[in-house]
């Protein structure tokens, strides 16, 4: 019976060596299903009855597929140069920029790949190339802020943006609740109310976030935020 648990020897001794995690896992799996009595045959068909159940797995590893690949080939240098042709452009706007757009977006229940999908690769960049646009280089403590901004803009909009959609996850989970609470209510009617609390809601976090970027950028970089190519030259003297 013990010899069952052989595969969970492999992953103890893969992770401890440090050897490569997928192959622990691959090789794990592959004994186990000899060592219990489950055999090749059943091996794969358990597999692709996982597959089947959780295929909406597939599209986020699709997904990261695609952004990584992006990502190589350049997607991040590229969403700086795009930006840094605005010179009026700072990290505040930028992400509030996005914040609208994705609470517009959410309401239809389209999604752009989360914070790894999305703000990572393309929002992030451009914020940092807004403040490099100007001369200024990034200070660390600015970054990780806008990080935050980032990632938060993501968070508040697709929380509020989402439940607009009549039939998404988040519209039945509320109605479902206040069917239980005793209060009959339809999606559509549902939708109406929490319009104005989306709007609301992304507004505050669009003013919190130019309010923060503007504290931080006279913080770290005071008054001079002038990028060089603005600045006026200095004539020359001749003698």
């Amino acid at each position: 019976m013990l010899i069952k648990l052989l595969g969970v020897l492999i992953v103890i001794l893969g992770f401890a060596f440090k050897l490569d995690s997928i192959l622990i896992i691959v090789l794990a799996m592959i004994v186990t299903a000899l060592t219990g009595g489950l055999g090749v045959n059943g091996l794969l068909e358990t597999l692709g009855q996982s597959f089947v159940a959780n295929r909406s797995m597939g599209i986020f590893i699709v997904t990261l597929l695609v952004v990584g690949t992006l990502e190589r080939n350049g997607l991040r240098e590229s969403a700086a140069r795009l930006i840094a042709k605005v010179k009026s452009a700072t990290a505040g706007n930028v992400i509030s920029t996005y914040a609208v757009m994705r609470v517009i977006f959410a309401a239809f229940n389209v999604s752009f790949g989360g914070v790894a999908g999305f703000v990572r690769p393309v929002i992030m960049p451009m914020a940092l190339g807004a403040i490099k646009a100007k001369g200024l280089e990034p200070n660390p403590e600015h970054t990780e802020a806008i990080k935050g901004l980032a990632s938060g803009s993501e968070n508040v909009t697709w929380f509020f943006g989402q439940v607009l959609f009549i039939g998404s996850s988040g519209a039945l989970l509320v109605q479902s609740t206040l069917k239980n609470l005793g209060y009959e209510v339809n999606l559509i009617d549902l939708a109406k109310v929490e319009i104005p609390v989306a709007i609301f809601a992304t507004l505050v976090y669009i003013v919190y976030t130019l309010i923060t970027d503007h504290q931080m950028m006279k913080k770290y970089y005071g008054g001079d935020q002038v990028s060089a190519s603005e600045k006026p030259e200095t004539p020359k003297v001749e003698a």
